[in-house]
């Protein structure tokens, strides 16, 4: 079984609608990078049990994902935060070159530095 980022990032949003069980073995599989077999050893269950409890979690996981697309929803989010970034940033850059403004300065300053704090958030 490869490993795959996707679960992490949606276990990040999605980990507390698992069960206890599928919640262990997705945290020691992904976030502690055990392998089948010392899940396996440390839960007291087959390495069978331990792929199958994995692949119902991932496959949870995606469901939650397909029915409410919060991480889709975030990553739209931060990416449309890094262009206001970017821009306010080039307004900035523009003001200063032709036309210096202090008001245009501030609020491009403000765009900024507020689109810095929410992309801190991840």
């Amino acid at each position: 079984m490869a490993k795959d980022l996707e679960i992490s990032v949606l276990y990040d949003f999605y980990g507390d609608m698992l069960t206890e069980k599928q919640q262990e073995v997705i945290e020691l599989y992904y976030n502690e990078d055990l392998s089948l077999a010392e899940i396996a050893a440390h839960s007291h269950i087959t390495r069978q049990g331990v792929r199958d409890s994995i692949k119902r979690a991932e496959a949870q996981l995606r469901e939650f994902e397909e029915m409410l697309g919060l991480a889709e929803r975030f990553h739209e989010f931060r990416d449309a935060f890094l262009e206001i970034s970017k821009s306010a940033k080039e307004i900035g850059q523009i003001n200063s070159k032709f036309y210096f403004s202090k008001e245009i300065a501030d609020r491009a300053g403000k765009i900024e530095s507020l689109t810095d704090r929410l992309l801190q958030i991840e």
